[in-house]
Parts: structure tokens; C-alpha cells; sequence
């Protein structure tokens, strides 16, 4: 409904919009009371903040813990329970794979597993892609019941696993547990017209963990985000923008695909992102900046290094204030509390920098001053919406 709205009022203009999302951004205090943002040094956040409006942003609801796809999706404007994605499709929108439309695609993480099947680590010791690449090649040419299975890696631990074949379901539960210390998970099927996907899927993870045996720590495959094909209205459509992605990571490269984004190429490095993002300047108007290193470490549970990150991206924000964009919206998708070791349902800061903005008297960000912000506590699909306002690419809505 809302984005059927702003369908209707949006509006074509050269004002440069930039989303930097500081994936997993926020967190919970740890023992000294503080949580990363506001233990890191943030002198440009921090004068930033005083310059603009500030808030909170509930990613999907109150008390729900989102995936990185539904999150993002919320915040460039999509209704993430109208828009159920599975991480495969965005995974393989992120390589390129050549999909088809009987297709069913996954997300899969090398794991580590001990004589007895137990997992001990999810990740398999983030190996790095050099090895994925190598462990990838000892799982071509599966076909089960006539569904040939593609493996391609991805990135670090991560590799995407494509199903091609009739009759295949996304509606099927997934292998992967999410913790350690418990064996991979049977594959189910949630209806009945998802058996036989199910059957296909568990006996790869059958062959796949015999072809692994003698691959450690990158023995064993866990899977999830089971997801047929899809297409979503496009950000050209709903906005009226001619947007762009700067993205290291194949999944928000997939995400940002999916609505119709530019990919544009860049390097490893946060400077080689701000690099791309001063190239491509005068093309675009509309750029989503992704940072993905403080949920890593969030998710492994390493406070300092989360840190250590934002504090990284704060040194380098000079750079892009210097681009002098119409409007600024920094942000996370969600929060990564590294005490947590993994995605919360906490609220997230946001800044929004414009020469329309309220300023609000927040004089950090952090999750403890942006409570007070003049944008108050609100849900992130409403964040699109109000980047456009900023930059006056809303027209009013009636009479």
C-alpha cells in the first residue's frame, strides 16, 4: 500500500541520494555498559549527527529478528511480509548465475563436523575462497532423480547451490541449525507439494557430506534460504531513480539486483568503495553503500573488532561528505550485538543529513542519543520514503 503511494507522488530530479548501510550496526551494552557504537571514537558520525535528524528504526516489527534479506528489502522500501525471499535467489542474483525459471536456488555454508556429526563450527574457520573454490569442485556433476545440481562459491565459508529440475518447491525446511554442538537438520517439506523437493535436497546433503569426508575443516554443506525465482517492481518504477550498488559481498549485490540496481564494480576495501562511489557520482542518482565487516564481527562475537570497524568507516566519512550529496541516510540493516553473537530484534540508529532536515539536538550517534532523535522510534520501510522527501522527489499527496 505504501509503496503503491509513493508510486503515485514520486518525482524525477538531479538531487544524489546516498543509503550507507553499516550492516549490523547496532548492539547491546557489554560489561562496561556501552555497547560498539557508542565504546567506538566517532568524531565524524558524532558532528554529523549534529547536523542532521536522527532516530531509531525497527527493521521488520517490534521483537522481530530479521534476516539480512528482509531488512534490506524493508529499507528500500519493500514490504519484507509481502516479499517472503529466500537468501538463495539473492545469492545467486549476487554471482550472476544464469537462472532459469524452474530453478530452485540456496545458500549453503561449508561447515565443520567431528566424528559423531556434530557441527563445531558453522563457518569452517571462515576458509578463505581460494579453498571454497577447490572444495566446490568435488561437488560437480550431482543429478538426483534427474536434477542436476550446480555448486559455485561465493565468498569465504559461502557457496550457492542451484536445483534444475520439474516440480521443485521452496516450500522446505532448512539443513542448517544455526548454532553448534547439533547435527545438520533433515530437510522437510512445509506442504505437501514439496516432498519430493525435500527428497532431492536431503540426498545431495548425503552425497555432498561422503564427497567431504576428507575435506577439513570443510566437511560437511548446510543449507538454507530454499527460493524459487521471483521479480519484484524495480526501483526505476516504483522511485523514479536510476539507482546503483556498491557492494563487496554477492548477496546485497543479489538484493540490490533484485530491485533493479546497477552493480558496480569495485574493490575489497571500504577505500575502494568510496573510490567507485566518486567515479560513478554524476551517473546515478540514488546509491546504496554497503559495509558488511561489523556484522562479521558481531557475529563471531568480537566486540573490539566490531569496533575497530566503525571506527574505520568514521575516519573515511570525510570522503563522501565531501561529494556534497543532496541527502546522506546512514544506517544498519539491523543490529549484530557481538555479546549475542548473531542478529537481534534491537532497534537501529539512523541519521538523515539534508539542507531540508530538522535538526534535532542529538550530539552522537549512538543507540542511546538517537532514542531522543526527532525521528523517534519507526519502522525502516519508511526510510525510502523519507530520503525522497529530503530530496524533494515526493510531490503532496492530494487536493
Amino acid at each position: 500500500m505504501l509503496q503503491e503511494i509513493i508510486k503515485k507522488l514520486s518525482l524525477k530530479n538531479e538531487a544524489k541520494i546516498i543509503l550507507i548501510v553499516i550492516d549490523g550496526l547496532g548492539g547491546i551494552p557489554n560489561a562496561e555498559g556501552k555497547t560498539e557504537l557508542e565504546t567506538a571514537w566517532t568524531p565524524n558520525l558524532d558532528q554529523l549527527a549534529q547536523k542532521s535528524i536522527c532516530g531509531l528504526t525497527y527493521p521488520l516489527s517490534m521483537g522481530i529478528t530479521p534476516g539480512s534479506g528482509p531488512a534490506h528489502l524493508a529499507l528500500f522500501g519493500y514490504n519484507p511480509f509481502k516479499y517472503e525471499i529466500g537468501r538463495g535467489i539473492l545469492e545467486a542474483l549476487g554471482t550472476d548465475f544464469p537462472l532459469e525459471s524452474n530453478d530452485l536456488a540456496a545458500r549453503g555454508n561449508f561447515a565443520t563436523i567431528n566424528q559423531e556429526g556434530i557441527i563445531v563450527d558453522r563457518r569452517a574457520g571462515r576458509i578463505s575462497t581460494e579453498i571454497n573454490l577447490e572444495v566446490c569442485k568435488l561437488l560437480q556433476g550431482i543429478t538426483i532423480k534427474g536434477v542436476k545440481v550446480f555448486v559455485t562459491a561465493v565468498k569465504e565459508h559461502r557457496f550457492l547451490v542451484v536445483f534444475r529440475g520439474d516440480n521443485l518447491m521452496e516450500k522446505v525446511s532448512e539443513s542448517d541449525p544455526q548454532k553448534t554442538g547439533l547435527s545438520a537438520l533433515e530437510v522437510r517439506p512445509l506442504d505437501s507439494t514439496a516432498k519430493y523437493t525435500a527428497e532431492v535436497i536431503n540426498e545431495f546433503v548425503k552425497i555432498a557430506k561422503e564427497r567431504l569426508r576428507d575435506s577439513y575443516p570443510a566437511n560437511m554443506v548446510l543449507l538454507r534460504g530454499f527460493a524459487n525465482n521471483i521479480k519484484l517492481p524495480s526501483l526505476q518504477e516504483v522511485y523514479k531513480l536510476n539507482p546503483a550498488a556498491i557492494a563487496i559481498y554477492h548477496m546485497y549485490k543479489g538484493l540490490a539486483r533484485l530491485v533493479g540496481m546497477k552493480i558496480l564494480d569495485s574493490g575489497e576495501t571500504l577505500e575502494d568503495q568510496i573510490k567507485t562511489l566518486e567515479k560513478n557520482l554524476a551517473i546515478y542518482d540514488f546509491f546504496y553503500f554497503h559495509f558488511k565487516k561489523t556484522d562479521s564481527f558481531g557475529e563471531d562475537g568480537n566486540f573490539s573488532q566490531k569496533v575497530t570497524m566503525i571506527e574505520k568507516i568514521d575516519s573515511l566519512l570525510p570522503k563522501i561528505l565531501n561529494l556534497n550529496p543532496e541527502v546522506l541516510v546512514i544506517t544498519g540493516d539491523h543490529s549484530t550485538p557481538a555479546i549475542l553473537s548473531g542478529h537481534s530484534w534491537h532497534s537501529v540508529p539512523i541519521l538523515i543529513h539534508s539542507k531540508t532536515t530538522r535538526r534535532d539536538g542529538v550530539d552522537k550517534f549512538s543507540e542511546s542519543s538517537c532514542i531522543f532523535g526527532g525521528l523517534g522510534k519507526f519502522e525502516a520501510i519508511n526510510v525510502m520514503p523519507l530520503a525522497l522527501a529530503h530530496a524533494l522527489k515526493l510531490s503532496k499527496f492530494g487536493a
